[in-house]
């Protein structure tokens, strides 16, 4: 065989050289779009023959004879899907955020697939928080990757949430608000989606006016590609949040004061049976309509972490004490209210958001996630869920039920959502925090599971929903593939060693056998408890504010044993020459593995100081410094380091100063966040240029207290540290570094002495 042709996925990567030009080269406007779709791809689409069937169900064929592939399908995601996956199980084609593998397409044996059918009508992805931990910088470009990848994992219900600030500024425009107030009342460009849920409102503003012209720009081209291909992008709708200054003009409107989400000032919700409400929701989605075209999704969540004010006066919806950090929250006063009371004001609320979507778009779906039925089970018992539901029509409304690794079953409890339209999945990427980790056999079984349930209701869909890209591209790849069931009756190794082959070109039984320990070593973890630790974020204990309970660090997740092992497999079972997503997941594989020990170092500097034990304390403090410097500078070829994100949020500003705003709202996004409650390192990622330039600076601080402390035989001053920690944190953002990325020449050679490193008691 032809030595595979590589390319790079994502531009801002670097991991792939491009070896031949003019697979990605522009067809012709007639041309049919699935096979753009894989010529962008880096398919030779020129040599498959492409037919789209309609059918009342998602499908697709392949048969090749005579050397000749071709693909018939449902859709143009079905074709592009069908023709990816069956490459992939001919070990031709891998795709991945971290790059793609592309061999020719000679020698291909004959067969038949015969017809492959997905269980769900729709394959849904993304979430309303990608589009701050993810994509607020991302160019048309990495659109276009990401929309072609959509298409190879068969997804043709996407979340399509940029350029709709441009839309919004055009309604309360209208309403009277000038554009400096306008922009003072939105949130910096990493936390819109919040703005937009109504958590906060004004965040770091004011928003830019040049980002919202480039996001409007971008978001014509996402829709254009998106319908292009076939997919039915869920848009946005007004859910009846507004700013201040739109309260303060009508002091007469039902407009409520809502609660402080984690620290931030109150936001100001309309009340969908104020008249206000149904005039602004209508025009919303008529602005959107003339500036982006129509849809059939619009989702809007008007609850995400918010209690709904259910009492007559509203007063209840300031008084709840809900909040991400504090899952399923103690008892409010909106709680305690009579059933019926509660009853009757959430079955009014979703008649009114139902009929606010649908009045400007009589024919469309009404969609909403469902993260706040298994975050506030308090609030959101089955009787006020189907409350809330109960006078929407089952087919005009999507419920996504987004939870189900961390709050699974509500499904069951809630009656399949009291018989609306529903899609199951999973978050699995909180905050676009990295750890290594997913459950491939808990997928299989658990979609097994929910195929065979008699309850499923009107199970509509299946879809993944990040809050963060660009980890654990193996976990979404093989879930993707188990939607469309072609997987599902196979175990797990079986699967992996096709997707090792076509990943790096070639799988011997040695290195297909390492991989079955990495699974059992790292992906056999459903939800990753670490990262809220007694309501701290961050993945690791490295990644978090430091504490004195961190001599109380509980083990993590998974078996660090067996990853071990299985990165000892991979390396024996090395290629001469390692195809560099091979040297990638290695590394990969090795920094979580580092990580989880050097946890175990800050635990032992934390327990000795604590302890007295000055000599104890500083090994091991000496030692965890060493850790955290190795893994920083062996992790420079990774997809993305905190120089990356920087210099992509800089070449989004036209001025000096607007670039400078920019980089201190990338910075921030990925490490303070904001507030008051517990959302510090909530994104914390394992990035090179935050192990050695932020994450270990503040545990210095903190352990260098510590042990001054100890040594003169006094308590230590914890909180005083804290504040300085904090105190530090504020410079860190503003101290205009750019922490441009730095390459390791010979990773393989690093990341054995890192394991070296990693390996000592």
């Amino acid at each position: 065989m032809a030595p595979a042709v590589k390319r790079p996925f994502l531009p801002c990567s670097g991991l792939l050289l491009l070896a031949a030009a003019g697979a990605a080269q522009a067809h012709s406007p007639d041309s049919h779009p699935a096979r753009d779709s894989l010529g962008r791809l880096g398919i030779p689409a020129g040599r498959i023959a492409l037919t789209i069937r309609p059918a009342a169900k998602p499908y697709y064929r392949v048969r090749v004879a005579a050397g000749r592939m071709t693909v018939e399908g449902s859709s143009a995601v079905a074709l592009v899907h069908g023709a990816a996956h069956y490459l992939q199980q001919q070990g031709r084609l891998s795709l991945s955020w971290e790059g793609r593998r592309v061999a020719p397409l000679t020698g291909l044996p004959a067969g038949d697939t015969g017809p492959v059918g997905s269980a769900f009508a729709l394959r849904t992805y993304l979430n309303t928080c990608t589009f701050g931990y993810t994509t607020p910088w991302w160019t048309w470009q990495r659109w276009s990757n990401e929309i072609d990848w959509m298409a190879a994992r068969g997804i043709d219900t996407p979340l399509a949430m940029e350029g709709q600030d441009y839309v919004w500024r055009a309604l309360w425009r209208e309403q009277g608000l000038d554009d400096a107030t306008i922009a003072q009342g939105m949130s910096a460009a990493p936390f819109l989606p919040w703005q937009r849920m109504g958590n906060i409102a004004g965040y770091r503003a004011p928003l830019s006016p040049g980002w919202i012209e480039k996001k409007h720009q971008l978001q014509r081209r996402i829709l254009t590609r998106m319908r292009e291909l076939g997919m039915k992008p869920i848009l946005p709708a007004f859910s009846g949040y507004v700013p201040k200054a739109f309260a303060d003009q009508h002091p007469k409107a039902r407009i409520y004061r809502m609660r402080a989400w984690e620290g931030f000032a109150p936001t100001y919700w309309l009340d969908p049976s104020d008249p206000l409400f149904a005039t602004l929701a209508k025009r919303f989605t008529q602005l959107y309509t003339r500036t982006y075209g129509a849809g059939d999704y619009y989702l809007a969540d008007a609850f995400n972490e918010m209690v709904p004010p259910i009492a007559e006066d509203g007063s209840d919806a300031s008084a709840a004490t809900y909040g991400d950090s504090i899952a399923n929250s103690a008892a409010t006063r909106a709680a305690a209210l009579p059933a019926a009371v509660r009853d009757a004001r959430l079955a009014g609320y979703g008649e009114k958001l139902f009929q606010s979507v649908t009045a400007a778009a009589p024919n469309a779906t009404w969609v909403m996630q469902g993260w706040l039925f298994g975050a506030d089970k308090t609030f959101w018992t089955p009787e006020a869920i189907r409350a809330f539901l109960s006078r929407v029509p089952n087919q005009r409304m999507l419920v996504l039920d987004i939870g189900n690794d961390r709050y699974p079953g509500i499904w069951q409890t809630s009656g399949a959502f009291d018989g609306k339209t529903w899609v199951y999945g999973y978050v699995h990427n909180y905050g676009g925090s990295n750890p290594v980790y997913g459950d491939l056999g808990f997928y299989r079984a658990d979609l097994a599971a929910l195929a065979a349930s008699p309850a499923r209701g009107n199970l509509t869909g299946f879809g993944l929903f990040p809050e963060g890209l660009h980890s654990n591209s193996v976990a979404y790849t093989y879930a993707y593939d188990l939607a469309w069931g072609e997987d599902s009756r196979r175990p797990v190794a079986d699967w992996i060693a096709e997707y090792a082959r076509a990943r790096y070109g070639a799988a011997s039984p040695g290195l297909v056998a390492a991989w079955g320990k990495v699974i059992a070593g790292a992906y056999s973890t459903r939800y990753w408890t670490p990262r809220w630790w007694r309501n701290t974020a961050g993945a690791y204990l490295f990644f978090k504010r430091p504490t004195l309970a961190a001599a109380d660090y509980p083990a993590a997740p998974g078996d660090a044993a067996a990853l071990r092992a299985g990165i000892a497999g991979l390396l024996a079972n090395a290629p001469k020459q390692p195809a560099p997503l091979f040297t990638y997941d290695l590394v990969d594989f090795a920094r979580h593995y580092a990580s989880l020990k050097l946890d175990a170092r800050l635990c032992g500097a934390v327990a000795a100081y604590a302890a007295g034990d000055v000599a104890k304390g500083d090994a091991a403090a000496a030692s965890a410094a060493r850790l955290a410097q190795e893994i920083d500078a062996l992790i420079g070829n990774q997809q993305e380091t905190l120089g990356s994100w920087i210099a992509d949020a800089r070449a989004y500003g036209d001025t000096p100063a607007e670039k400078d705003a920019f980089e201190q709202q990338a910075k921030a996004i990925v490490t303070v966040w904001g507030g008051e409650g517990n959302l510090s390192d909530y994104a914390s990622r394992a990035w090179q240029g935050l192990y050695a330039g932020y994450y270990l600076p503040r545990w210095q601080i903190f352990l260098t207290a510590q042990r001054k402390a100890a040594l003169a035989h006094q308590p230590f001053d914890e909180a005083a540290t804290t504040t300085a920690v904090k105190a530090w944190e504020q410079g860190w953002l503003k101290d205009g570094r750019l922490w441009p990325r730095h390459r390791p020449a010979t990773p393989l050679a690093s990341l054995g002495r890192l394991l070296a490193d990693a390996d000592q008691p």
